[in-house]
């Protein structure tokens, strides 16, 4: 069967962390992907500019009984502010948190910026999965930006690939994966 991308973006990342490894969650919502990341990393930082996505978060993270998290009630656009060490995965779900206020969306220049620096901090072999939902008002220009921002890196330094529906009806979700190939 074939996978659905939110399944590939674990699996992308999983080959990759270990109990040495710093994660990056740059859009917490309702905690899985940080809890997903917390299982298998050393340290995780999670980002959302929503105190119910951290609220989730925290209620998500004690359920598995995790507790090597930095949960941070900021923008993604502030990574920098906080993770100075090397980063070996992070994740992006853009959009809006499923069943809160749709008009609180992630935003073009704010998930620019985060991407822009999280590339800057991954370590040769990290990897970044960057999950697209862009079917609301707005969404269409975050992952046009998006795109344009991931097929400008430099190919010395990175790889990208996307994985997407093709017969899907709507505005299916799709998987944007990079990784840092050389420092």
């Amino acid at each position: 069967m074939i996978k659905r991308p939110i399944h590939l973006s674990h699996e992308f990342l999983e080959e990759v962390l270990d109990g040495e490894a710093i994660a990056v969650d740059a859009t917490m919502g309702n905690g899985n992907d940080t809890a997903f990341l917390a299982g298998l990393a050393k340290k995780v930082y999670a980002f959302d500019v929503q105190e119910q996505a951290v609220q989730k978060t925290t209620e998500r993270l004690a359920q598995f009984g995790l507790t090597n998290t930095e949960l941070i009630l900021a923008g993604h656009e502030t990574v920098g502010q906080y993770v100075t060490e090397p980063v070996r995965a992070a994740i992006f779900n853009l959009g809006y948190l499923p069943s809160t206020d749709k008009t609180v969306i992630t935003k073009p220049d704010t998930t620019l910026s985060a991407l822009s620096q999280l590339c800057d901090l991954l370590e040769v072999g990290g990897r970044i999965a960057i999950m697209i939902y862009y079917g609301h008002e707005g969404g269409d220009m975050e992952k046009d930006a998006v795109l344009g921002f991931v097929k400008e890196l430099d190919q010395t330094l990175y790889t990208a690939m996307l994985y997407q529906p093709l017969n899907q009806i709507n505005t299916p979700p799709f998987l944007v994966m990079i990784e840092r190939i050389k420092g």
